[in-house]
C-alpha cells in the first residue's frame, strides 16, 4: 500500500459535495486529514481544511465519499493543472513571503495534526 502520508508527488482531493482542491500541505489529524490548499496562506480561514474519516487504499486513496489522488492521473483536470502551475511559479518567485517549514508545522500543530518529530 502507498502510504498517501509519504507521498511526494502533487495531490488533490475530490470532497464529497464536489469541490476540488490541491493539498499544498497535508498531514495527519485526529479525526483523518488536515491538508491547506494552494495559497492558504493569503487565507488562513479559507485554505485550511480537516477531513474527517479512515483513508482506505494506496491511490487512489478513499476517506468516506472523498477522494485523494496524484494530480493529474486519472482523467487530467486542466484547471488544477493550471492552478498547480500557478502555484509552482508563485513558490519559485515569492518564496521568502511563504511561511516555513517549520511555522507550517506549527500552524497545523494548532489546527490538530500529528506531527512525527
Amino acid at each position: 500500500m502507498a502510504d498517501l502520508f509519504a507521498m511526494k508527488s502533487p495531490l488533490m482531493i475530490r470532497l464529497a459535495n464536489g469541490e476540488k482542491h490541491i493539498m499544498a500541505e497535508y498531514f495527519k489529524h485526529a479525526d483523518g486529514l488536515l491538508f491547506f490548499d494552494v495559497f492558504w496562506h493569503q487565507n488562513l480561514q479559507q485554505g485550511i481544511h480537516v477531513v474527517k474519516g479512515e483513508y482506505k487504499g494506496d491511490g487512489p486513496w478513499k476517506m468516506g465519499n472523498n477522494v485523494i489522488h496524484v494530480l493529474g492521473c486519472h482523467g487530467s483536470d486542466p484547471e488544477l493543472a493550471n492552478l498547480y502551475a500557478e502555484w509552482q511559479y508563485y513558490l519559485q518567485t515569492s518564496a521568502d513571503e511563504y511561511p516555513s517549514e517549520n511555522e507550517i508545522r506549527l500552524l497545523a500543530q494548532a489546527h490538530g495534526a500529528i506531527i512525527n518529530i
